[in-house]
């Protein structure tokens, strides 16, 4: 109980929640000189707020979190030092949740959600550019256009067999022409980029605001191996370029695009550059299956989480059920359940939840099936009988 009491003058986040003062004090804190970017805001864009069924979600999941003043100490310092926070510890100890925690307790809008798996790349964390529906609709243009200059069915030849533009392995880098960007005389210009442009979670959480956002990176030790090193220039750049946008800067200079929440808010992207005004909190979560570069560890804040003993785990269960393990025999037994049942294998703290909540309805109520109802509801998730 006296953890849960322990509150520290220079900490931002807390895990209770109410923190909307505390927000103003994020807001306004002085960050180090390598922090402070400069991006200029889109006047009419806003992001989404602390009100719809995304922010419901993002609340719900996060309002029961339960830190210990360990992971505050260590939380706090990424947030004062705008670094992204690197989670590390079994499954199923609440690495993911920690982030959606940080979002309720700040009052910071939905989380965004980039999962990473062994396929993903930069690029689809930055954004999302939809070439070949954009090029199929110009050759759909170009039979509806009569007296369509005769190279339009050759052009729409090629273009229509043209391949989706490589993903860029880092922000800025060079990428072939746009086939869709021009065409001979007298065929009709391709349709606007920006309807086929769309800012990924990542590329999302970059846009310049005043307060900022929360983006879970789950799982990123599932990526491929190039992937943290890539994520590195982002990272100290605050910003990243967008190619398709950038070729066509001279043309038109300000292109406005969806974004990861909302394909119709758009937003206006001048010159192809995306860039921060304050930097994201970015929570990367691992299960250890791999090793980092040091230059990615680096530039990362680091969190380990270890399973919850019998105090936390008391606190979780009063904090999401409302249920005093003290209160009566049956929790108590499932908590020691739970935790000899760890010494064999991994297991979830959701799953003493799910245990309780079931008692809580009845289910599995008879002595004879406590085993069988433990076997059910605590399968191990490493082990040997996982």
């Amino acid at each position: 109980m006296e953890a849960e009491a322990v509150v520290k003058d220079w900490w931002l986040y807390h895990g209770t929640g109410e923190g909307t003062d505390r927000r103003a004090r994020l807001e306004a804190g002085f960050p180090p000189p390598w922090r402070d970017f400069t991006g200029a805001p889109d006047p009419g864009y806003a992001p989404p707020g602390c009100a719809g069924a995304a922010w419901e979600r993002t609340w719900r999941r996060g309002e029961g979190y339960v830190p210990d003043e360990p992971e505050k100490d260590v939380v706090n310092t990424a947030l004062h030092l705008r670094r992204p926070l690197l989670v590390t510890g079994k499954p199923g100890v609440g690495k993911s949740t920690l982030a959606y925690s940080i979002a309720s307790d700040l009052n910071l809008g939905p989380v965004l959600h980039w999962p990473i798996t062994s396929r993903t790349v930069l690029r689809d964390g930055l954004y999302l550019y939809d070439a070949i529906g954009r090029l199929q609709e110009a050759g759909l243009e170009q039979l509806r256009t009569p007296g369509a200059h005769p190279a339009a069915t050759a052009a729409g030849t090629a273009v229509g067999t043209e391949p989706v533009s490589a993903p860029v392995s880092a922000p800025g880098a060079a990428s072939s022409a746009d086939p869709a960007a021009t065409y001979p005389q007298g065929v009709p210009s391709a349709p606007s980029i920006s309807r086929y442009l769309r800012l990924g979670p990542l590329g999302t959480a970059l846009l310049p605001q005043d307060r900022p956002r929360v983006l879970l990176v789950d799982e990123i030790d599932k990526s491929d191996i190039d992937l943290p090193g890539d994520l590195l220039t982002v990272f100290e750049d605050g910003g990243f370029l967008i190619p398709e946008l950038a070729r066509l800067a001279q043309e038109d200079p300000t292109v406005a695009i969806g974004t990861d929440d909302d394909p119709d808010a758009v937003v206006r992207i001048t010159q192809g550059r995306v860039q921060c005004r304050y930097f994201p909190i970015v929570v990367l979560t691992s299960n250890g299956e791999r090793d980092f570069p040091p230059a990615f560890l680096r530039r990362c804040v680091r969190l380990h989480l270890e399973p919850p003993g019998p105090d936390k785990l008391a606190r979780i269960v009063r904090r999401r059920l409302g249920v005093d393990i003290d209160s009566g025999e049956e929790y108590q037994d499932l908590v020691q359940a739970f935790l000899e049942r760890g010494e064999d294998g991994d297991l979830a703290t959701d799953q003493l939840l799910n245990a309780i909540q079931l008692r809580l309805a009845g289910a599995w109520s008879a002595p004879a099936d406590r085993e069988r109802f433990l076997a059910t509801v605590m399968q191990h998730l490493t082990g040997p009988t996982a």
